[in-house]
């Protein structure tokens, strides 16, 4: 049958990097299991077993061993801590046989407890784990398949988030992802710049993030010890989630390092809203002034509204500061409006809050200095 008669995925085929589909391939997965036979039959041998140098000599030949806004980077710390946990708590299952018990291994070693649990210990560190679970039954857990994928479901809600915010951004005009020379917007309109890869970003991760739903699912369904109706999904919502994980980290990169703002939009929207984000300073200058604060809150009240009505209504400009100069009401206070109005009032300790953040020995740095060879090579290449 030819290629194109037959249903091929577009996570696979778009979206994830070669090196996360390469590790989850039909390949991989038969090289790794001939490469845990491997390893259980030195682990046997080195305690006694005759197992000759020959059989596994054999068994390695068939054998194929294969060798991603602030409070946003606040949010995807909070992502890098939740996986980095969930990895760092996995446990390999380890010699446990066919029902857990490890039955077979304590009749192959005629009985001797010590020797199945150094066996155990073997396979579990040539597997490159520190440790196994002690109690297994004949799978393990599928606890760990919601553990692991709750900690990529937060990943996929954030990118949910971050695509959402820039789309949104790029409708005012403040902020556009990159956008190549060459690149079409929009099919039909030709004047629109669509931002098509924080929408690629949205649906990916709404999809990551919902996977947990069906590891959550297929845990409370293992009727006492396991049922083989978690064979079928556990197929593909496993393989999927890293593949999405993958491909979203992979976007990220690519957007991030390629954002446009505008600075003159963005001055120009503050601007715009700025009358109404003073109405606070209004009102506590005139309260230092000696009047009373409901009287104040209600004359701004009535002056907001009457402004709000001609900007929604007229599609007016904001004259609310020129109202006020009018009012009688505000005479107290005419000569600090330019200073009550001042952008930076409103911002408090942002910045410092932020060099704090990111600067030398701050959290991010702190977060990423284990992954600094990995962050080294070069900008995510990405297919628009």
């Amino acid at each position: 049958m030819a290629n194109k008669d037959t249903w091929h995925s577009p996570l696979t085929e778009r979206y994830p990097s070669e090196e996360m589909k390469m590790l989850f391939s039909p390949r991989t997965r038969n090289s790794t299991w001939r490469q845990l036979w491997i390893w259980l039959a030195e682990a046997e041998k080195e305690l006694g077993l005759n197992i000759s140098d020959r059989a596994i000599e054999q068994m390695k030949a068939h054998a194929t061993v294969t060798d991603e806004d602030f409070e946003i980077v606040r949010d995807l710390l909070m992502d890098l801590r939740n996986v980095e946990r969930a990895r760092s708590d996995l446990r390999f299952r380890g010699v446990k046989g066919t029902t857990g018990t490890q039955a077979s291994f304590l009749a192959i070693f005629n009985c001797d407890h010590s020797k199945v649990e150094e066996l155990d210990e073997l396979v579990t560190h040539k597997a490159g784990f520190d440790s196994a679970y002690i109690i297994s039954s004949q799978t393990y857990s599928r606890k760990i398949d919601v553990d692991v994928s709750h900690a990529l479901a937060s990943f996929g809600a954030t990118c949910q988030r971050i695509g959402g915010d820039i789309r949104h951004l790029a409708m005012f005009k403040e902020m556009e992802e990159p956008f190549e020379k060459e690149q079409i917007g929009s099919s039909a309109m030709a004047y629109k710049r669509n931002p098509m890869r924080s929408e690629r970003f949205c649906g990916l991760g709404q999809k990551l993030a919902n996977i947990s739903v069906d590891t959550s699912d297929t845990y409370a369904a293992q009727w006492f010890e396991r049922s083989l109706d978690d064979s079928a999904i556990r197929r593909m919502n496993l393989p999927e989630m890293y593949l999405l994980a993958d491909a979203l980290m992979i976007v990220l990169d690519n957007v991030c390092s390629g954002l446009v703002v505008y600075p003159a939009v963005i001055r120009k929207r503050i601007d715009e809203e700025l009358p109404f984000m003073a109405t606070e300073n209004f009102i506590m200058a005139l309260v230092a002034k000696g009047v009373s604060r409901q009287d104040a809150h209600e004359h701004i009240r009535v002056l907001s509204y009457e402004a709000g009505a001609i900007v929604k209504q007229e599609g007016k400009p904001n004259d609310l500061i020129e109202r006020i100069k009018r009012d009688e009401f505000f005479e107290p206070i005419v000569d600090e409006i330019p200073k009550l109005m001042d952008a930076s009032t409103f911002i408090g300790r942002a910045p410092q809050q932020v060099e704090k953040f990111t600067a030398p020995g701050g959290e991010v740095s702190k977060a990423l200095e284990q992954y600094a060879g990995q962050m080294t090579r070069g900008h995510a290449e990405l297919s628009v």
